[in-house]
């Protein structure tokens, strides 16, 4: 199969397990939704895992390209994403891609980036991502709604609250304490913005195993959640009165061999340590981000996140602009450049890690092949401008939701091509369509705020 590594690869990972104590494996994909699935698999049966793969009745797992009347799917393991599962001794995980009839499936989000990194390594470019997933501590009430795991987070400002963290000590620590074990490189846990909010760092790397990584990050805090009785979410804007769920995009270009960093450059004159190459790069984002938003925000809710105001949350700041500009170590800025690489800080924590940083990559290759100029640095505090001031300094604006955004999404070509086709469709016409029937059985929704406002105001 296209993923399955040789032999000598596979007995090393089969002798690896053995030695790990692992006695089943999780045979895990994503949809395009990016919830996992998985098949539990016994260690007796890895030859069959690795040779053959594990099925599955794709249309039962969520949106992949599957109706009830399609054939199998097969979840081919990529045998370099070996994961143990730290909190359940025995259980490993595999990444796997998409094959149906012995051929690579082209709805299966990792192969779809897969795909947009092996184009980048043909320009000679090694694509490196790091990711902030920030996450809400939550319980679940009587009455079904929800509230704080922590009833003593009441901060107004409770961002890196050493109080908050101590009454998590539990669960961040053991994240943390995991988080080493898989070998990611854990250097950072706080308390975010929010009360209730976290957020637990570990290092960037090539793109494809930082996706894979968050898939696993993501299942696990949940995981560990349950175990404790408590309820995680990424979800973007659990609450409207909080700071909303990040899962801020770190961004490099590398050499084909991944081992020099092709944005990094000290002599910069304009003070964003980026070379020209890095530059070009911002440009391709500028130029396409009111199309890859809805893939790097993709929720209906997603867009509740993105607010162009900063007095909504109690803390004050929603840390997360909708303005399409590029500054320095400037937090208010779309795309902020502390110094040799690019964050992305409209990235959400419900984002598909595989879709989104495919979508990025192609329209940073976009402003290389094309030299796009990014345009001037803004240094502003832009929550302070006002409209009018906004449209004076001809600073555009990200969509204000999701049914404009796959709007924008179904015009650029760019990102229509590095999505690919599935022989009967582009794969972007598919996601729109998921998204705008989304769209739609929200918007005919009756809110509580619709009825007390309207009902007997006429």
């Amino acid at each position: 199969m296209a993923t399955t590594m040789a032999r000598p690869a596979a007995e090393a990972i089969k002798r690896r397990a053995e030695e790990d104590g692992i006695e089943f494996f999780f045979a895990q994909f994503v949809d395009m939704n990016a919830k996992p699935s998985a098949k539990l698999v016994p260690m007796s049966n890895f030859d069959g895992l690795v040779s053959e793969g594990a099925g599955f009745a794709g249309f039962a797992a969520g949106p992949i390209g599957q109706t009830p009347a399609s054939p199998d799917m097969m979840a081919i393991p990529d045998l370099r994403s070996y994961t143990k599962v730290p909190f359940k001794p025995g259980l490993a995980r595999f990444a796997c891609d998409i094959t149906v009839e012995g051929q690579e499936f082209p709805y299966c989000p990792r192969t779809i980036l897969r795909r947009q990194l092996a184009r980048a390594k043909e320009l000679g470019f090694t694509f490196k991502i790091g990711m902030e997933l920030e996450f809400f501590l939550l319980r679940e009430k009587e009455d079904g709604g929800i509230e704080l795991a922590d009833p003593l987070d009441r901060l107004d400002q409770p961002c890196y609250d050493m109080k908050g963290l101590t009454r998590q000590y539990e669960f961040l620590s053991q994240l943390s304490k995991n988080v080493n074990e898989l070998g990611w490189g854990s250097y950072a846990n706080d308390h975010e913005d929010a009360n209730g909010q976290f957020e637990s760092n570990f290092e960037f790397a090539d793109a494809l195993e930082t996706a894979d990584r968050a898939i696993f990050f993501r299942y696990m805090v949940h995981a560990m959640a349950q175990e404790r009785g408590l309820l995680a979410t990424f979800m973007a804007k659990p609450f409207g009165h909080l700071t909303g769920n990040g899962g801020h995009f770190h961004m490099s270009l590398w050499d084909e061999s991944g081992d020099r960093d092709l944005f990094d450059d000290p002599s910069d004159p304009n003070g964003l340590g980026l070379s020209t190459l890095g530059y070009h790069f911002l440009g391709g984002l500028k130029k396409h981000a009111k199309a890859y938003i809805a893939l790097s925000a993709p929720t209906v809710n997603s867009y509740k996140r993105l607010t162009t105001t900063a007095g909504t949350p109690m803390s004050g700041a929603t840390w997360a602009p909708i303005f399409i500009t590029h500054g320095r170590n400037n937090r208010t800025q779309m795309l902020r450049c502390p110094g040799g690489h690019i964050e992305d800080r409209t990235v959400d924590g419900s984002c598909n890690p595989y879709l989104a940083a495919a979508a990025i990559l192609a329209a940073g290759l976009d402003g290389i092949e094309h030299h796009i100029d990014p345009g001037p640095t803004n240094d502003d505090n832009l929550y302070t401008l006002n409209e009018r001031e906004l449209k004076r300094r001809k600073i555009d604006l990200l969509p204000a939701n999701l049914l404009d955004a796959t709007r924008h999404l179904e015009k650029d070509k760019v990102i229509r091509k590095a999505l690919g086709n599935t022989g009967t469709e582009d794969y972007v016409d598919y996601f729109i369509k998921t998204k705008q029937d989304e769209w739609q059985a929200y918007h005919e929704q009756v809110t509580p705020w619709e009825v007390k406002n309207y009902l007997t105001l006429f």
